[in-house]
């Protein structure tokens, strides 16, 4: 069989991969905790609900133009000019099946084979295969200093004439830290000052902790014309707990977002109306379920950090926002891969192996859950690993045995 060299250069999603699993697992009845999931569990906003069923009980459920409703886009200009004090027109909006969509019909719009996108280390598990989709190179940046706050000086070391564009994930996915205002206000002058495209991946920008918050990019930037290079993407799915609407959208110039959605429309031409509408309705909705979510993820992250830090060996780092707390497990098993694989198959805990973002000897932890799954999730992966803890484990009326040194 033939396969193209782009074809055979994409790696299957491993988060998708170990969710398909856990489910499978679940559903033979394994007492499964899923402590690597990327989604809230929050029930979906009211008004999101009463305006998807006010439309199909209508019946009138019809093709949408290719990027967005009239509706969609007036919501998204709305949420824009909140959120970042930024007054766009309708022409400077695309709205897409998922933030993952309009990130991946920018890059097919901004890159050429062999053209270098740099992105910080961790990073989103998706990033690199994305641009590899594009027949471009992906150029992950890991921080000098060793944390997972980057420097000025480290993007700028991997700088060469053939970059085409930065992403910056703030809160960042999976390690949860906020880049600093300084470091965004460089970033954009940099960008602005090299002709390059930023992209701006801000789905977490409200689910952030102890007052702090995300720099607004547009605050730091020279040049706000349809010139700009900046391209801001979000979505409902994280902070309205609304993963599978799959409603995502992009911010940017009127020329770029033209390129944009003409490449969409070859793919999936408009967002489903139905999705659309629940979109709409969540975004000009009551807010009070957004701090709702915050709130519960920030207590969920105080009680896996507690857990964490007194499990000797694992060095968490207490992330500033997202659902995710990012630990480094490599005195147990340099091998994060391996390390995730052995928690699911001793303990039935499943988590997300470090090297799918570009750090191996990590773990993601995922905070989405409840108190209890946090809880006896650490608690069964302790036992796991810790040859100081009983020997025998109680799963409900199950009896585990440590048969491993």
């Amino acid at each position: 069989m033939s396969i193209s060299i782009i074809g055979r250069s994409i790696e299957e999603s491993a988060t998708l991969l170990l969710n398909e699993t856990a489910a499978i697992l679940k559903a033979k009845g394994e007492p499964i905790i899923h402590l690597g999931g990327g989604e809230p569990k929050s029930r979906t906003p009211i008004d999101a609900i009463t305006s998807f069923t006010g439309l199909i009980n209508s019946g009138e459920i019809r093709y949408t133009p290719v990027d967005g409703t009239v509706e969609m886009k007036q919501a998204i200009i709305r949420y824009t000019e909140e959120y970042y004090d930024r007054k766009v027109a309708p022409e400077n909006v695309i709205a897409s099946s998922g933030a993952k969509q309009s990130i991946m019909v920018a890059l097919q719009a901004i890159l050429d084979p062999q053209d270098e996108v740099i992105f910080p280390a961790p990073y989103w598990v998706s990033y690199p295969e994305m641009v590899k989709l594009c027949g471009a190179i992906p150029v992950p940046v890991h921080p000098e200093d060793g944390t997972f706050y980057p420097r000025m000086q480290d993007i700028e070391m991997n700088f060469t004439s053939y970059t085409k564009a930065i992403i910056l994930n703030s809160p960042n996915n999976p390690t949860g830290a906020i880049y600093s205002d300084e470091f965004i206000a460089d970033v954009v002058s940099f960008c602005e000052k090299n002709d390059l495209y930023l992209i701006m991946d801000d789905i977490y920008h409200r689910l952030c902790f102890n007052g702090k918050k995300p720099a607004n990019c547009y605050k730091y930037a020279k040049n706000l014309d349809e010139n700009s290079k900046i391209i801001l993407v979000n979505s409902v799915s994280k902070q309205y707990a609304m993963t599978g609407f799959r409603i995502g959208w992009a911010v940017a110039n009127k020329k770029l977002i033209e390129v944009m959605s003409n490449i969409q429309g070859h793919q999936t031409a408009g967002p489903p109306v139905l999705m659309q509408k629940a979109a709409i309705g969540a975004i000009t909705g009551v807010q009070s379920g957004v701090e709702s979510l915050r709130l519960t993820l920030e207590n969920n992250r105080n009680v896996m950090m507690d857990r964490l830090n007194g499990f000797d060996g694992v060095r968490p780092t207490k992330p500033d926002g997202t659902f995710y707390v990012f630990a480094d497990f490599s005195p147990y098993d340099k091998n994060s891969t391996r390390l995730s694989k052995f928690l699911l198959d001793k303990v039935r805990v499943l988590t997300m192996p470090g090297i799918e973002f570009g750090l191996d000897g990590y773990l993601r932890l995922s905070t989405c859950g409840s108190i209890n799954d946090i809880i006896e999730g650490i608690e069964r992966i302790k036992w796991a690993l810790d040859l100081n803890s009983p020997n025998e484990l109680y799963i409900g009326e199950r009896k585990l045995v440590r048969d491993w040194l």
